[in-house]
């Protein structure tokens, strides 16, 4: 990828939003579109995506579970969704450090959502939180919290 495209992607990632209820395939990020991932909320803070049950994403062949793997990433996503839709004028975000705690495994065949909150917003640094689950969040598979390091965009010269 090059600088222009990292700065093209930067771009549509900071002013991406989906105003539906469905969800909107995150094409801004490869890896995110190329597993399904959706947004359906990107604003003030808070993220909800959904990554759709996916047969090419089980990580126990036996029992049809979604890969762990799988969970950290749709965690990560939303956190870092969460920090960019803040009302700080964010460039960029990277996670620094992710914790997550896996309370039970994902029901086979259904979806998974993600709902994320960027509760502190330092300098340089952005604090995350967010709940896994299928249809409720008080009834979490997963849960995470994560630093995340922020490049701020330039000020605007008025």
């Amino acid at each position: 990828m090059t600088d222009r495209d990292s700065d093209n992607l930067t771009e549509r990632l900071a002013t991406a939003t989906a105003p539906d209820d469905t969800g909107e395939l995150i094409a801004v990020l490869p890896f995110s579109a190329e597993i399904g991932m959706r947004v359906h909320r990107a604003k003030d803070s808070v993220a909800i995506l959904s990554q759709p049950y996916d047969s090419r994403l089980i990580g126990d062949p036996e029992t049809g579970v979604l890969h762990g793997g799988l969970m950290t990433a749709l965690l990560d996503t939303a956190c870092g969704w969460a920090v960019m839709s803040s009302p700080a004028n964010l460039r960029a975000t990277a996670t620094l450090d992710l914790r997550i705690d896996y309370m039970r495994p994902a029901t086979p065949g259904e979806a998974v959502f993600a709902r994320a909150e960027c509760y502190r917003l330092t300098r340089s640094v952005g604090f995350a939180r967010a709940v896994a689950y299928h249809t409720d969040p008080q009834e979490p598979v997963a849960s995470a919290q994560g630093a995340f390091m922020l490049e701020r965009a330039p000020e605007e010269e008025g």
